[in-house]
């Protein structure tokens, strides 16, 4: 202690009081991290939870609408044959529709045929490598259109 004029004053000399909160700032964690177990089994449960539902979402299959022109010899190519011919090519993934016989010019018709493909299984090159395999009947495979479905 020490004296001026007259009065006492107290000279505070000891260390700043170390407060109760202090010791427990270690057990306080802002970003949640106590809870580690529990939110990790929430994004576990999420996560199947949209596995399961992606899962029973029918996925969309790509298809193909394909006309084909394809082409014989001559006019006196039988075009039932052709027609039976081009229809015992089998895919999976492939399936034949209309077809009809158009006129090209001097007596000579031309078989036009639909299909429908799926595109990952069958693709026109192999449709045509396929066709043009009947070499008596066929002359040649054209694309007259192609369509997206």
């Amino acid at each position: 202690m020490r004296k001026y004029s007259g009065t006492t004053v107290q000279q505070k000399t000891s260390a700043p009081v170390k407060e109760e909160d202090d010791e427990d700032d270690d057990d306080i964690d802002l970003f949640g991290s106590d809870d580690d177990e529990e939110a990790e089994k929430l994004k576990e449960q999420r996560l199947k939870e949209y596995a399961e539902k992606k899962a029973k979402k029918p996925t969309l299959i790509a298809k193909s609408s394909i006309l084909l022109d394809v082409k014989p010899w001559d006019d006196e190519t039988d075009m039932a044959k052709l027609e039976e011919c081009v229809r015992s090519v089998q895919a999976d993934g492939l399936l034949w529709g209309t077809s009809k016989l158009v006129p090209v010019g001097y007596g000579i018709k031309k078989l036009q045929i639909a299909c429908v493909v799926e595109d990952d299984k069958v693709g026109t090159d192999m449709l045509e490598e396929e066709i043009t395999k009947f070499e008596d009947y066929v002359q040649s495979v054209d694309v007259a259109a192609f369509n997206k479905i």
